[in-house]
């Protein structure tokens, strides 16, 4: 094949985006200059969840994981110099998905667009946020009315959008077994691809270009054989399931399309230089085989467990695909696995047990049932409980974690503290400050799009009035959105609105329903932990430990939370969880009025440092002294020395591994605060 024949490469992105619309704006100006050839949005907290920037919640979050977007204002300036119209724009955003598209269509008019012209992807999968990511904001019968709503108007306006971006990601690494990753996925697509026919939004003999525009957004992980067999299987069943359930009759629109990021879940903290060749793994498993080729690729950076990757990071990235895709031949061959028995026996497998994982969903009433119910979180829990029980025994082998832990000193985190990214914590403020001169300056009726007519062009309140009355009706929330973009709304007015109308919801968290991961077999660690754990209640006098675990904040990243939720009932604890997105005084009133012997805080974020010293004052206030606060997340050293200094009692991060060791030292600080000796493992009971 010669050079000319060559296939076009996959779109190259970099998740990216922190601090403010003015810093984002000139990072994405920096990275198409490199040679990106497409954009991916990272929104922080707020803006994922619906909150502005100086709600009690988005306290310590505000450009934290991604950029604040409150308003049309700050959509302009995130993309200003940078043609939409000429963009490839992907905007992770799930709950919120229709503001942010309302807002970049509005901006991209502004630029002179022809918003048929737009092409991109709003994630807008509602159902991954209920089992692993936690931005859900409304319950599930309204959210798939404002995916389907979405899915609708784009298809009648702007058919080169992706509307639903159907993620599979967050499942991977909620502990997903590619069965499930699959089954879990389909079965979300449909649910929404019901919802639209149901809707009658769009004519039957269109319905094939709704089926067209749904795309979906998987994880690799390391098992790169298994990993490219799975995107095989996902297209196989894709086609099946289109075709036989839907009447699809043209190929072209039953055609799998996916992106992918790799995964994150298997990223280190311990020897983080050996993420580089796990990402080069993950990323050959969904662009070596044509036939399941991803159409556009984004990958972490080898430091993103440690913490916000810094731009010459994902510039390493981004140069990983691009030595891949230009100095390679990968590109000038058909599929090389085609005829494959290893490879076509494997797929077989996979497809005949994600029928029936899918079957078994429908017949619970679909993916939204299922989720209602708590049988696909309490699934994954599991899966992911059995995941960490083989990685702690040695099974499932972790370079540098479990395995070959020697190392030499490396260069790359010599000073950790500059090893990443950090956001200034006087941009909180700023933003805050700038979002209330936005208030107190936005235009109402007045100039918008050069006509000052009141009739026409609503005020803020009347545009909220009138989505709230869409929302009460049956009409698509499109219009009434837009509406409320041009009249200059921000995220948490439009997000408040809807909470009026449709109300709030918090998903089913798994813990209580998942079977136990580590038993207590004799002379096991965890024996020996549970021993503890009961010594220490006789010692103090009670039937059992209480233990609260909680998640201040937006951080809806609730796996690792779980897993020592369920790993602490296991180890003989009473265990209190109330699930994602709770105020310091929210968790500070449970821990008093359930009377627990610890709190155990856990955030991802990078809202630790204004958060848990909250939470710290908030218990001395209260003269619950004695209860020892533990932290983990992803805390660079410098912070954890902070937090110790505050008066945490452990910091715990990604290279602490070991969930049944960190039961142990968390009984141990319970013996501390209450001055009981110390209990050696070794102790044999009387």
């Amino acid at each position: 094949m010669t050079e000319r024949q060559k296939d076009r490469p996959w779109l190259m992105r970099t998740y990216a985006g922190h601090s403010t619309a003015e810093a984002s704006n000139e990072l994405y100006r920096r990275n198409l200059a490199k040679g990106q050839t497409g954009l991916s949005v990272a929104f922080d907290l707020p803006t994922q969840t619906g909150y502005d920037p100086d709600h009690v919640l988005a306290r310590g979050e505000v450009g934290r994981v991604g950029v604040p977007v409150s308003h049309l204002g700050d959509m302009r300036r995130l993309f200003q110099d940078i043609p939409l119209e000429q963009m490839n724009t992907s905007m992770t955003i799930n709950a919120t998905a229709m503001w942010l598209l309302a807002l970049y269509q509005v901006a991209a008019e502004e630029q002179g667009a022809d918003i048929a012209k737009l092409q991109g992807t709003t994630q807008n999968d509602i159902v991954k946020e209920y089992l692993s990511r936690g931005t859900h904001v409304f319950p599930p019968g309204p959210s798939l009315r404002l995916t389907t709503d979405m899915i609708a108007y784009t298809v009648n306006n702007i058919p080169k959008w992706n509307p639903i971006n159907i993620c599979s990601y967050h499942l991977q690494e909620a502990g997903a077994t590619p069965v499930q990753e699959i089954a879990y996925a389909m079965s979300t697509a449909l649910a929404v691809l019901d919802s639209v026919r149901d809707s009658g939004q769009v004519p039957e003999e269109r319905f094939g270009e709704v089926v067209a525009r749904i795309s979906f957004f998987v994880n690799a992980g390391v098992r790169f054989i298994e990993e490219m067999c799975k995107m095989r299987a996902f297209g196989r069943i894709w086609d099946k399931l289109t075709l036989e359930r839907y009447g699809i009759q043209d190929a072209k629109q039953r055609r799998f399309r996916y992106g992918v990021q790799v995964n994150s879940l298997g990223l280190t903290e311990a020897q983080p230089e050996n993420n580089v060749q796990r990402i080069v793994l993950e990323m050959l498993a969904v662009t070596l085989s044509k036939d399941a080729r991803a159409r556009a690729v984004q990958l972490p950076a080898w430091n993103e467990a440690l913490g916000l990757p810094r731009p010459w990071d994902q510039q390493w990235s981004l140069r990983i695909q691009q030595v891949l895709a230009h100095e390679s031949d990968l590109l000038e061959y058909e599929d090389i696995f085609a005829g494959s028995h290893v490879v076509e026996a494997k797929v077989d497998a996979l497809v005949d047990e994600c029928l029936a994982e899918i079957e078994r969903i429908q017949e619970m009433g679909g993916a939204m049932a299922a989720v209602e119910s708590g049988y696909l979180k309490a699934q994954l829990v599991s899966s992911h409980a059995e995941r960490r029980a083989r990685i702690e025994s040695g099974e499932d082998k972790i370079v540098g974690v479990n395995v070959f832990e020697t190392t030499e000193p490396n260069p790359l985190t010599a000073d950790l503290d500059t090893a990443i990214q950090t956001v200034d914590p006087a941009v909180e403020a700023r933003v805050v400050s700038a979002l209330g001169r936005w208030r107190a300056e936005r235009q109402e009726s007045t100039d918008r799009q050069g006509n000052g007519d009141p009739f026409v062009f609503p005020t803020t309140q009347q545009a909220l009035e009138q989505l709230k009355e869409a929302a009460r009706g049956t009409e698509n929330l499109m219009e009434a959105t837009l509406e409320c973009a041009r009249a200059g709304v921000t995220t948490g007015e439009w997000a408040g609105a809807l909470r009026e109308v449709f109300g709030e919801y918090r998903a089913p968290t798994g813990v209580s329903s998942a079977p136990v991961a580590v038993p207590a077999e004799a002379g096991s660690p965890m024996a020996e932990v549970r021993r503890k754990v009961d010594r220490t209640a006789e010692d103090l006098g009670i039937g059992k430990l209480r233990f609260l675990v909680g998640k201040p904040g937006l951080d809806g990243h609730s796996n690792g939370a779980e897993q020592i939720a369920v790993r602490a009932r296991d180890a003989g604890f009473e265990v209190v969880y109330q699930g994602i997105r709770l105020t310091p005084e929210q968790i500070v009133d449970a821990a008093l009025e359930e009377d627990v012997h610890a709190v155990g805080l856990s955030i991802l974020s990078g809202s630790h440092a204004q958060l848990v010293p909250d939470v710290l004052d908030r218990l001395r206030d209260a003269g619950a002294t004695d209860i020892p606060v533990i932290v983990g997340g992803i805390i660079p050293n410098a912070d954890g020395e902070e937090l110790r200094r505050a008066g945490v009692a452990a910091v715990f991060t990604p290279k602490d591994f070991g969930i049944t060791e960190i039961i142990g030292r968390i009984v141990d600080e319970i013996r501390k605060a209450h001055k009981l000796s110390p209990l050696e493992c070794t102790e044999v009971p009387a």
